[in-house]
């Protein structure tokens, strides 16, 4: 580090993200992305005028894109907050709403940014332990005081909370805010959003990288109260206030439009995923139940680092976390029927090998 680093960063550990290797063509299924290419209708938005005219300023209020956000959920455009990816859209509802003061908490395992924007914010963090079904203990939601970041469904675990118990969290204590992150609702599962009007203490939070295919091109956004998206918007101007392209406003706009798209996407995606899983089963995996777009697998005789290790020698890659409790799991994320049969070719090679 250099010495102008401010000493608040010294022992930071910043988040890792799924590798982006270049040395060979991979199928990759480490980062939870998409395999096949966003709605049509975002190809045809992507126009020549619109090109031509990145010579000047997107609408900073991205009015637009905002306004179909909410005609998709029954809210106000005054309700959306949108932003570059669900990190960045995460990111502000800690700026705007989290101090040194406050005190928020989260599973122990989950998605790392969460323990990461904690430290880079200076925020008081407590860690609640999964069950040992690695079920969120929502009990322990209910009796703190603290606010409560959740991702529903869970990551990398892939489990889902029904959402009465996302309501037993929100109404043991208004005083406190809660954030449902839900970057895998689409794949089979309810959205706490219809709850905004509700709940003022409610921020719910999605993401385009999943289910809309459109990782490349970082668009997030939140729905809360007026008041709340209000606060979120005035950190926003003071930070950056054109912080999604005119390029990346029309993709989006196009994308929440296409709803059938999106509809056809995720069945095929939990189509490929219960062949998978049902497949994996039978050459003796254990599976968490997925309500996602990936599924967190073990083997009683693979050890999920040699595991995705040779995967990897096989061009395919995924996710493995050498941490406590989980350290025996690989996580995979489904792609297309080809590249996941691809997968299961090369598993039965490799059980074949260590048998």
């Amino acid at each position: 580090m250099s010495r102008f680093l401010n000493s608040r960063y010294a022992e930071l550990h910043p988040y890792v993200p799924g590798e982006q290797p270049k040395d060979r063509t991979y199928i990759k299924l480490n980062a939870n992305e998409s395999s096949v290419p966003p709605s049509p209708a975002v190809l045809e938005a992507l126009s020549v005028p619109l090109i031509n005219g990145m010579g000047r300023y997107e609408d900073p209020h991205c009015m637009d894109f905002r306004k179909a956000i909410a005609e998709v959920y029954h809210v106000t455009p005054e309700q959306v907050f949108v932003g570059n990816g669900s990190d960045e859209v995460l990111g502000f509802c800690f700026l705007t709403f989290f101090s040194g003061r406050s005190k928020i908490c989260f599973p122990d395992i989950t998605y790392g940014f969460y323990q990461v924007y904690a430290d880079t914010f200076g925020v008081d963090a407590q860690v609640f332990a999964l069950k040992p079904d690695f079920s969120i203990d929502v009990d322990a939601y209910v009796r703190t005081d603290r606010h409560v970041i959740l991702a529903n469904p869970n990551a990398p675990t892939g489990l889902c909370l029904p959402v009465s118990d996302i309501e037993r969290i929100l109404r043991a204590n208004r005083d406190r805010l809660v954030v449902i992150d839900e970057a895998y609702v689409d794949y089979g599962n309810k959205s706490c959003a219809p709850l905004v009007e509700k709940y003022p203490n409610l921020i719910v939070v999605q993401t385009f990288s999943k289910s809309r295919n459109l990782a490349g091109a970082r668009l997030g956004f939140a729905i809360a109260s007026k008041e709340i998206i209000k606060d979120m918007n005035a950190i926003k101007f003071a930070f950056n206030p054109f912080n999604l392209s005119e390029m990346a406003l029309a993709a989006g706009t196009a994308a929440v439009k296409d709803t059938a798209y999106l509809e056809k996407c995720v069945k095929q995606i939990v189509k490929t995923r219960e062949y998978t899983v049902q497949t994996l089963r039978s050459l003796g995996f254990y599976i968490l139940e997925s309500h996602t777009n990936f599924i967190f697998v073990k083997h009683p005789v693979l050890f999920a680092g040699d595991y995705y290790r040779r995967l990897r020698e096989n061009g395919i890659l995924t996710r493995y976390y050498d941490e406590d409790r989980i350290r025996d799991y690989l996580r995979i994320t489904i792609g297309t029927p080809e590249e996941m049969d691809e997968v299961l070719r090369v598993t039965k090679s490799i059980l074949c090998a260590v048998a």
